[in-house]
């Protein structure tokens, strides 16, 4: 006997939008790695990450209460904690300017959460295509 998996429509279309959002962010990051851009700066202020994050606000409510939910909440939330970290580490890097470290903490904190962006993203992308939500945060 063969098993039929039927998909709904909606889910699939659902599905195609957020590897678009997942190229979209991996785009921006891709811009800041071999551009002019840091990888952290363009994955926050580059037109692909911002239009990956309006798309994800639309999709949202396509994808309520199913395993996509969990994809659309790992991108906003990827998106969200990268900027408020970003700016927590230039608060702290800009007075130690004067001490001389943040010279250095300001590029090494901004290559870290770029490090971390990379990984959240090819982490989502991947599982998104093998079908699978992501853990719950």
């Amino acid at each position: 006997m063969n098993d039929v998996i039927i998909q709904d429509d909606g889910l699939n279309s659902s599905t195609r939008m957020l590897h678009i959002i997942y190229g979209l962010h991996a785009l921006g990051l891709g811009l800041g790695a071999f551009g002019a851009a840091t990888v952290l700066g363009s994955f926050l202020f580059g037109w692909p990450s911002i239009i990956a994050v309006v798309l994800s606000y639309i999709e949202r409510s396509k994808v309520e209460n199913t395993w996509l939910s969990s994809h659309i909440d790992w991108v906003i939330r990827t998106f969200w904690i990268a900027l408020i970290w970003s700016l927590v580490v230039l608060v702290v890097s800009i007075p130690l300017m004067a001490l001389l470290v943040g010279f250095a903490t300001l590029p090494l904190g901004m290559f870290l959460l770029g490090v971390w962006a990379i990984y959240r993203i090819a982490r989502g992308w991947l599982r998104l295509k093998d079908g699978q939500p992501m853990p719950a945060e």
